[in-house]
Formats: C-alpha cells, sequence, structure tokens
C-alpha cells in the first residue's frame, strides 16, 4: 500500500498548471491543492461564473478562463487566447452516461467531450507545454471497446458504453502521445491518473433513475471530491513519473486510496488501434500535432 498524499507535494510557486473542469469535483480538489502549493492555477471551465465562484475557493494565484470542450471553436479560442507557457496540462473536465447528446460539431457528446475536445485542447497548446500532459481517465475504460465504424454511436447509443469507449479513447490517447513524443526527443511526459469512486456532481448527470443509485453510493461508499483529486495531484507533480504512466487508488478494486501506479486493460495498450484513433481524432479535430516544437525545456 502507497503512502503519498498532498501533504507531500513539493512547492510548486513558478509554475502554472491549466485544469479543465476545474469548477467543480476532482478538478476543483486539484485546482485547490496546486494552488496552496504556490502554483499559478488556470481555471479553464465552461460557465465562467462558477469557475469564479470556485476560484474564490483558492488561497491564491487562480485565474478562470472560458473553455467549452463541447465545442471545437471555444477549443481554438482558449489555445489563442492564452498568452503563456504552461508547465502541466491537466485534461480532467468530463461527462459521464449521459442521455444521447451531440456536442456542437456533431460528435458523440462523451466521445466528443471528454476525448476529441482535450486530443485537440493538447495538440493546440503542445508547443507551450514545458513538463507534462496528465488526461484524466476511468477504470470505465476496462469496458470500453473503440467502434471505428460508429465512433457517435449513430447506430446504437448505450449510455455506458460509449462512456467506457471515451476513457479508452483517453488512455490510447495518453499511451500514443508519450509514444510520439519519446519519438520526437521530447522530454514532455504524457500520463493519466484514475479517481476511483470519488463523490462528485459527474453521477447526477444520467436523468435516469440511476443518478439516485449513485447518489446513494456515495453517500455510503465513494471518497471525497478532494481525495479522488490525489491520483491526478500525483501524476502531475510525482518530479520521478515516467512518462506514460498510469496512477490510481491503491485499494479494493482500486475504487479509493492513496494514489500508486496502477494497470490498464489490453485494449489500452493496442497500438495499432491507438496510431488508428490518433489518425481519425486529427481528422475529426483537424488539429495535427507539431512535435518538432515540442520539446520540453531547453
Amino acid at each position: 500500500m502507497s503512502s503519498w498524499t498532498p501533504a507531500e507535494m513539493a512547492d510548486q510557486s513558478g509554475r502554472t498548471f491549466i485544469v479543465t473542469g476545474a469548477n467543480s469535483g476532482i478538478g476543483l480538489g486539484a485546482a485547490r491543492e496546486l494552488a496552496s502549493a504556490g502554483a499559478q492555477v488556470v481555471l479553464a471551465v465552461r460557465d465562467t461564473a462558477k469557475g469564479k465562484a470556485a476560484a474564490s475557493e483558492l488561497t491564491r494565484n487562480a485565474e478562470v478562463r472560458e473553455l467549452d470542450l463541447a465545442n471545437l471553436a471555444s477549443v481554438r479560442g482558449f489555445a489563442e487566447d492564452l498568452d503563456h507557457e504552461i508547465d502541466v496540462l491537466v485534461n480532467n473536465a468530463g461527462v459521464m452516461a449521459t442521455p444521447h447528446r451531440t456536442t456542437a460539431d456533431g460528435f458523440e457528446l462523451q466521445f466528443g467531450t471528454n476525448h476529441l475536445g482535450h486530443f485537440a485542447l493538447t495538440g493546440l497548446l503542445l508547443p507551450r507545454i514545458k513538463e507534462r500532459v496528465v488526461t484524466v481517465s476511468s477504470g470505465a475504460h476496462r469496458m470500453g471497446r473503440i467502434k471505428f465504424d460508429d465512433l457517435n454511436s449513430e447506430r446504437s447509443y448505450q449510455r455506458w458504453l460509449a462512456y467506457g469507449q471515451s476513457k479508452l479513447a483517453n488512455l490510447l490517447f495518453m499511451y500514443e502521445l508519450q509514444r510520439r513524443l519519446t519519438a520526437a526527443g521530447s522530454s514532455v511526459r504524457s500520463m493519466a491518473a484514475h479517481p476511483g469512486w470519488a463523490a462528485t456532481g459527474l453521477q447526477s448527470h444520467t436523468e435516469s433513475f440511476q443518478d439516485r443509485i449513485m447518489g446513494l453510493a456515495n453517500r455510503l461508499w465513494a471518497q471525497s471530491e478532494d481525495q479522488g483529486a490525489w491520483p491526478t495531484l500525483y501524476a502531475a507533480t510525482a518530479p520521478d513519473l515516467p512518462g506514460g504512466a498510469y496512477v490510481g487508488p491503491d485499494g479494493w478494486f482500486e475504487q479509493r486510496g492513496n494514489p500508486k501506479i496502477v494497470g490498464s486493460s489490453g485494449s489500452a495498450r493496442d497500438e495499432e488501434n491507438a496510431r488508428r484513433l490518433w489518425e481519425v481524432s486529427e481528422e475529426l479535430t483537424d488539429v495535427h500535432y507539431d512535435f518538432a516544437v515540442a520539446t520540453g525545456p531547453d
């Protein structure tokens, strides 16, 4: 069993973090700890009023910027307006098990938000990222399958399978990004984390009886949103963590506990599917990565 907690996190003064979806849940938990450790934190949020309310909880060094990951124009605007370098990008925002909906660009909401939005954001910001990219996945990636012939669930939609596909896509992206960074000779690292079961608002948007069931499970079993952020914080700040690391809780079935490096499914490590998903994602988002400039600090 590991014992890491945010109390062991080094001073983060002088470093800048972007955390998507930082107005609530584990995103806010991560932003709060990073700011307390001295970091400059950019809260990248869809609702800036909620973002400003969240920023008021942080001790200092908080900046709120609008970002709607379900709208590629918003993603591009966010990247264009950002005028400074970033040490760490935390791809945290997400939606889970929603009714069938589409993004502004016509993608299935979960795949479009959880994967394509973050794929585009990372690619647009990569020339300014100095140290690492952390992508938040889920244990639900194990039930995922990339349906290349129906990525947007136009033929059939099952909300949990669509969620699993988006979280599997997060891990395929993380590993492929690391392979491409390594091939380019970059010192930037790509890694991922999952929170286990944390009591957040993520479980209240199925618009079905499942909201009540998950709400009860939150009260009886889940860890807090702050502890749910620990794997993300460990992945974002542990100095010797290697690229390609996947961090989750150390407890029973990785549902709760202290962060440690954990395993992922064989599907998440399928290099051919990762390459194919990358190419499809570039085509769908029209974002093409420039690894020639993604070299990290001099």
